[in-house]
Formats: structure tokens, sequence, C-alpha cells
């Protein structure tokens, strides 16, 4: 089964057909086709190929599944004996996509 290393969000991904992730959110709709060109690394049970920075024309197509946020993530800011505390809430958006296709 092929596998590859895709880097999207400033994040590297290890996928494989099928596979289900979370990445950083996508300017893309729900059902929508996504191709990643970002292939660092591509490798099956013959052979290997590492790209210098990216694999040359090797992609990955994947499709949108869900556009959401992850839970509220709570930052606190707080300096002893001086009566200072702050707490601040974000939501990250994610973008879940499904592989379908190593190229």
């Amino acid at each position: 089964m092929k596998t590859a290393v895709i880097k999207t969000g400033g994040k590297q991904y290890l996928v494989q057909e099928g596979d289900v992730l979370k990445v950083e959110k996508l300017n893309a709709k729900e059902g929508e086709k996504v191709v990643f060109d970002d292939v660092l690394l591509v490798f099956d049970e013959k052979d290997i190929s590492v790209g210098s920075p990216t694999v040359e024309g090797a992609k990955v197509e994947a499709e949108v599944l869900e556009q959401g946020r992850d839970k509220k993530l709570h930052v606190i800011r707080f300096r002893a004996k001086s009566r200072y505390f702050r707490k601040y809430g974000h939501r990250q958006p994610y973008s879940r996509v499904k592989i379908s296709a190593i190229k």
C-alpha cells in the first residue's frame, strides 16, 4: 500500500489511502476535492522516493468531510502579589479530510 508524507498548515502528516485526518483549516467547502502538492516522501513495498524538498510530480488527493472548530483552549495569565489575572479562550478551526489517492 502506498504511503506518503505531506505538508499542510505548517505540519507534516504520514498518510495512506483511506485515512481520515484533522488538519489546519483549508479554503474548501464540505464535499470538495483538494490536492496536496507538498509531498515530502512517497514509499510502498518496492521503492522509496525522497524529495528535496518535495517529490517531483507527486500529489495526494483528498476530500473535505467536515469544517469545524476544536474544543476551547483556556489561556491564563497570572502575576503573583499584584492582583493580575487574565483568562482568554481560543477555538482553533480545522478541516477533516479523507485521503482518496496517492499519485
